[in-house]
């Protein structure tokens, strides 16, 4: 999942080469950050449709924001005002965004599921 760059001092973060995008010491660390801050949309904006959540997480000025939340939509099977439970979809979310950003899933079960869980602890 792509996280901006910020002061945020995550767990598993190390300094990397990209420029505009947070680096972690494992694929499940970066899944962690992502499924932290959709978590947190939810908890402290209560963020808690699709199209809310994402167009938090990937703005227009950046992306095609409706193809995306439509995309997250479909894959969940709700609407894209339809209020869902971050918490209880997380594993999901976290698994249709990684699709949506990379065009493929490069992750195992496994490490979602590790991500996911290092995100709940």
């Amino acid at each position: 999942m792509n996280i901006r760059k910020s002061s945020n001092d995550w767990q598993g973060k190390i300094v990397g080469e990209d420029t505009a995008f947070e680096t972690f010491v494992s694929p499940a660390y970066g899944i962690r950050a992502g499924a932290k801050t959709l978590l947190n949309y939810q908890k402290f904006y209560g963020l808690n449709t699709v199209n809310q959540i994402i167009s938090r997480f990937a703005p227009a000025s950046e992306n095609n924001t409706n193809a995306y939340a439509t995309h997250v939509a479909d894959y969940l099977g709700v609407g894209l005002n339809e209020p869902i439970t971050v918490k209880d979809r997380i594993y999901d979310l976290v698994t249709v965004i990684i699709l949506h950003e990379n065009g493929y899933n490069p992750y195992d079960t496994q490490v979602i599921n590790s991500g996911v869980s290092l995100a709940l602890a």
